[in-house]
C-alpha cells in the first residue's frame, strides 16, 4: 500500500497525538519519525527542529477552543469560550503549560484579542477591561493546571480512603467534610468546580 505523503500538518497532527498519549516530555524527534515509518531526518523537510513542533501543536490545541463571539452578548460569550478552553486544555493536559512557557502563537494572539474585544463590546472601560482579562485568563490557565495535578477520579477515592483511615477527623472536621466530598461529589451540585469561579468572577465583573 502507498504511504501517506508527510507533510507538516500530518507531523504536527502525530506529534500532537504523541503527547496526549505518552506526554510531552516523552516526545522526541526520533520517535515521532518512529510514528511516521520514516527516518529522523525527514523531519526537517517540513519542520525546522523540536521547538516549531512544540509551537505548532501548541497552535493546534488553541486553534480548537470555542473564542467568544464579536456582536454577541459578552457574558454568554466569553462563558461558553472559557468553558470550551477548559475542556481543550482538559484534553491535552501537557498544553495548558506549554502555552505559557512558550512565545505567544497566532491563535493564543487571536484567543486573547477575541477576549479583550468582548469585554470592550460589554462596555467596560479599559481599566476595567485590563483587571477582567486577567482575572479570566488565570482563571482558565491556573484552574486548569491545579486540576491536573489531582489523579484520576478512581485513585483519588482510593488515596481518600487511605487519608481518612488514620485521620484524626475529631481535630479537622471541617476538612474531614471537605475530602469526602471530594471523593462523592457532593460539592459540585450539577456544576462544575470551573463553572462555579466563572461564574463567579463574571456575576463579579457585571
Amino acid at each position: 500500500m502507498p504511504r501517506t505523503p508527510l507533510s507538516r500538518e500530518r507531523v504536527l497532527r502525530t506529534a500532537m497525538a504523541l503527547a496526549d498519549a505518552d506526554g510531552i516530555e516523552r516526545l522526541s524527534m526520533r520517535k515521532l519519525a518512529g510514528e511516521l515509518g520514516v527516518e529522523a531526518m525527514s523531519l526537517y523537510h517540513h519542520v525546522a527542529g523540536k521547538d516549531e513542533i512544540l509551537s505548532g501543536i501548541v497552535d493546534l490545541v488553541l486553534g480548537e477552543i470555542e473564542l467568544p463571539a464579536s456582536g454577541a452578548d459578552w457574558k454568554e460569550t466569553i462563558r461558553r469560550s472559557a468553558i470550551s478552553a477548559h475542556a481543550v486544555f482538559s484534553r491535552h493536559p501537557w498544553a495548558c503549560r506549554l502555552v505559557l512557557t512558550t512565545g505567544p502563537s497566532p491563535a493564543r494572539l487571536r484567543f486573547m484579542d477575541s477576549l479583550l474585544a468582548s469585554l470592550r463590546e460589554g462596555g467596560f472601560p479599559p481599566g476595567l477591561t485590563y483587571h477582567g482579562y486577567h482575572a479570566l485568563d488565570s482563571h482558565i490557565m491556573g484552574f486548569t493546571l491545579w486540576q491536573g495535578n489531582f489523579p484520576a477520579s478512581e485513585d483519588l477515592a482510593a488515596l481518600a480512603a487511605d487519608f481518612l483511615r488514620d485521620f484524626p477527623t475529631e481535630d479537622y472536621p471541617d476538612l474531614a467534610e471537605h475530602i469526602e466530598q471530594h471523593v462523592g461529589g457532593s460539592g459540585h451540585q450539577g456544576e462544575s468546580d470551573f463553572e462555579f469561579v466563572l461564574d463567579l468572577i463574571l456575576d463579579g465583573l457585571e
